[in-house]
């Protein structure tokens, strides 16, 4: 990404405005030109800045996030979980998840979508996860050769993106709550 010149709200402002979008139309459907016709800047700013559509959206929903895994530290895993999951509420979760589900369908239509989901979003949530996890091996928490432990990343977003699917309900804190503390921590020996 270029050197931006944009003060942080601005920025914040353009990402909303990025997201609310792709919310509305989906990812294939929106362009640089409805980016920068709702955010009143030019398409050659956006370019500039950002490089490309997926590098702009990715980035949007990166900055969405509250903050990265790794820097969670309660103690326990448990506490870790949880602390995670109540950093967004009930509404932003349900939000999060539809952007996923959209954005799940296009990444096999747009490699560079793809792409640019694993370098800027998919990579340091793992990296953070793998923090986390590691924690509660060093605790003694959990075993290192836990078989389950190489399978958290499927099992949370298996939860995050199904809930959906399987009992037509939005997922929400209690249900991820309860998921991590009957599926995730039993799987770990926690």
């Amino acid at each position: 990404m270029a050197r931006t010149r944009l003060t942080p709200e601005r920025e914040s402002e353009l990402y909303a405005a990025v997201l609310d979008l792709l919310r509305e139309v989906g990812y294939d459907a929106l362009t640089m030109d409805a980016v920068a016709t709702r955010t009143h800047s030019s398409k050659a700013t956006l370019y500039r800045q950002w490089g490309s559509k997926p590098a702009l959206v990715v980035t949007a929903l990166r900055h969405n996030k509250p903050g990265t895994l790794g820097d969670v530290d309660t103690g326990s895993l448990r506490g870790d979980f949880h602390a995670v999951l109540s950093r967004s509420d009930d509404c932003q979760m349900e939000k999060d998840a539809a952007l996923m589900r959209g954005l799940s369908h296009a990444v096999h239509n747009n490699p560079d979508l793809l792409q640019a989901l694993r370098e800027l979003l998919v990579e340091p949530e793992m990296t953070g996860l793998d923090t986390l996890l590691r924690r509660a091996v060093d605790r003694g928490e959990v075993s290192p050769d836990n078989p389950a432990l190489r399978y958290v990343p499927h099992m949370l977003i298996g939860a995050f993106a199904t809930r959906q699917l399987v009992e037509d309900r939005p997922v929400d804190q209690a249900f991820l709550l309860d998921y991590v503390d009957s599926v995730i921590l039993p799987a770990l020996g926690v």
